[in-house]
């Protein structure tokens, strides 16, 4: 392939056509440094609202607006050129009816560039996805723990366990029927996750479910180990960055107090004289 040729990048209906195939790789992005460092490895990238959390500091995602979404989402797709972007809807865009929420999802999706979007809910948003798949917005489905809906959730807590696993199989079942191409489960046991997964006719995108999900998602600074305090139990650390900018920090701070740094060849001398 020349370096000119453009690279096909992935659509929601090559995504559906995975099922069953090799696992989706999924991480999120909300910078252009960072997509670019994840987009040759992924076929989706997604823009979670965990920006909120992740580079804002709020304490959950119920603050992100539509403005973040869009800032972070335009510069993520700045950095793209083969994994499909889907963008999240934050919360309150879209619970109030199904008209406000394609306005919103046609904002996020025609400001950034976003191939989809995904949403929380199950049951009660099955009309809202049938909605807006009707009128072309893909929308990627989520269900198990869904995080804008902690408070009614009573934290953050395993979803679908016991008599509870009967809500979670209606709730992927409606929102699969209403249109949704794929569906993330969220820290659902992993026996009703492969049940889920062999029951569905779309991907299934597991974090904290199931190895035998369609695909897998995790937040990238939690893979990447740039929080050394939060260690949820599904996240696998594969580097621990945190630490190393700790120790290259601290050997900076000392070097500027020593006066070692800048050094010699860091600083510029005078322009040489010319005759």
């Amino acid at each position: 392939m020349s370096a000119t040729t453009e690279i096909r990048r992935p659509v929601p209906p090559d995504i559906r056509a995975r099922k069953g195939g090799t696992p989706l790789v999924v991480l999120t992005a909300y910078t252009t440094p960072v997509a670019r460092l994840v987009d040759p490895h992924c076929d989706i990238v997604l823009v979670g609202d965990s920006v909120g959390m992740v580079l804002h500091g709020l304490p959950s995602t119920l603050h992100v607006t539509m403005e973040m979404m869009v800032l972070h989402g335009q510069a993520v797709a700045r950095g793209l050129s083969r994994a499909m972007m889907v963008i999240d809807m934050p919360f309150g865009s879209y619970e109030e009816s199904p008209d406000q929420a394609f306005r919103n999802a046609a904002r996020l999706m025609s400001e950034t560039g976003a191939a989809a979007v995904k949403l929380e809910g199950g049951e009660h948003m099955a009309g809202t996805i049938a909605f807006l798949t009707r009128r072309g917005i893909p929308v990627m489905g989520h269900v198990g723990l869904t995080p804008q809906a902690v408070n009614t959730l009573g934290g953050y807590r395993v979803q679908g366990r016991g008599e509870d696993a009967d809500r979670i199989r209606r709730d992927a079942a409606a929102v699969v029927e209403a249109g949704a191409f794929a569906v993330v489960l969220e820290k659902v046991p992993d026996a009703l996750a492969r049940e889920i997964t062999g029951a569905v006719a779309v991907p299934t995108i597991g974090i904290g479910a199931s190895a035998d999900c369609d695909g897998q998602v995790l937040v990238v600074d939690d893979m990447l180990g740039l929080f050394t305090a939060f260690r949820p139990k599904f996240v696998k650390r594969y580097a621990e960055l945190g630490q190393e900018a700790d120790r290259a920090i601290a050997a900076y701070a000392a070097e500027v107090r020593a006066r070692t740094f800048p050094a010699p060849e860091h600083v510029f001398g005078e322009e040489p004289v010319r005759k």
